[in-house]
């Protein structure tokens, strides 16, 4: 090879490792960034960032904060399937199917609250303990959700069954909204559900709490929400995920404190998605059942897994890869 051709070689090398290069820098330039939540207490920590700003803070004016709101886990799955949804806030059943469906293309990177969900019964009717739900129908916010599988493996343990797997339980799903209508109406006997509706149909209806936040789940105190992200936006943008981890562990510690403010900025955001207010004593009664953490609760996660797989929810275990802890340490 003679010099000319080598100098050739040297200048080819050198423009494909600029391309390269260029390549990669502008693949990591992130621009927008879409959160998904509930307008439930059990979203505490994304309602209190939404409210003050903290994500915009974070990321800075280059990067646009999209907030997404959705009513329960399943269609928020599908949204990060469809890529609509970067990283969001979600309950830990929807987490485990939909990273099974997806063969592992969703991590839990951060756990959220733990309780918060109450076995709620309408007033007059005589239901004392979950064997009373026999005959009965029972409201959970959708199927395949964190509630609804609650709801599946208390009725297991006391020796019951839904009426679409040969039982005499009628469970149904309904809004979170519509819940308390259909239970203002007569038209549902009972409901587990997330707060603050919880305490609302106790406060407001009178409704008579069967199971606390402590009992709804024979397993234990039972993860509600979990922090789950897609793994190709997780591989893209590493910092990004790392910054919002830190925006989240910064809201836990602020709710955690006791901050008067906390509460009526998560107030706020529940009033402007849902158009109503919650009474503070409701308010006050919801966040005594819930547990505010960053801590990824693996056990009760483990114990959903178990509960999806023997409800033919899902054909297997998920293995260890979907948890994700690296954020949080």
């Amino acid at each position: 090879m003679n010099l000319l051709t080598k100098i050739r070689a040297v200048l080819v090398m050198a423009l494909i490792i600029g391309v390269s290069v260029a390549c990669k820098s502008k693949q990591s330039e992130l621009t927008r960034i879409n959160v998904a939540y509930f307008p439930n207490i059990t979203h505490a920590q994304a309602l209190l960032m939404k409210g003050q700003g903290a994500l915009e803070r974070a990321y800075g004016s280059t990067v646009k904060v999209n907030w997404i709101a959705f009513n329960a886990g399943p269609s928020e799955i599908q949204a990060l399937f469809a890529g609509d949804v970067d990283i969001g806030y979600i309950g830990p059943v929807p987490a485990i199917t939909g990273y099974i469906q997806s063969n592992g293309d969703l991590r839990i990177i951060a756990g959220a609250t733990d309780g918060g969900s109450v076995l709620v019964a309408r007033n007059g009717e005589s239901i004392q303990s979950p064997k009373d739900l026999a005959g009965k129908t029972v409201a959970v916010p959708q199927i395949g959700n964190t509630q609804h599988l609650s709801l599946l493996a208390l009725l297991s343990a006391n020796g019951l069954a839904p009426s679409a797997s040969g039982g005499n339980v009628n469970v149904i799903a309904a809004n979170n909204a519509d819940i308390v209508n259909l239970m203002n109406q007569n038209n549902i006997d009972a409901a587990l559900l997330p707060e603050p509706w919880g305490s609302i149909l106790e406060k407001n209806q009178n409704a008579k709490i069967v199971l606390d936040y402590d009992q709804v789940d024979p397993n234990g105190i039972p993860s509600t929400a979990v922090v789950i992200v897609r793994k190709d936006f997780m591989d893209a943008y590493p910092e990004a995920a790392a910054r919002f981890i830190q925006a989240h562990k910064e809201a836990t510690g602020y709710i955690n404190s006791g901050a008067a403010d906390a509460m009526k900025v998560i107030n706020a955001q529940i009033t402007e998605a849902t158009q109503k207010p919650i009474a503070e004593d409701i308010l006050a009664s919801a966040f005594k059942r819930l547990r505010v953490t960053y801590e990824i609760p693996a056990a009760s996660i483990t114990a959903f897994a178990n509960t999806c797989l023997e409800q033919k929810i899902v054909p297997n275990l998920p293995d260890s890869n979907l948890i994700d802890d690296t954020y949080i340490k």
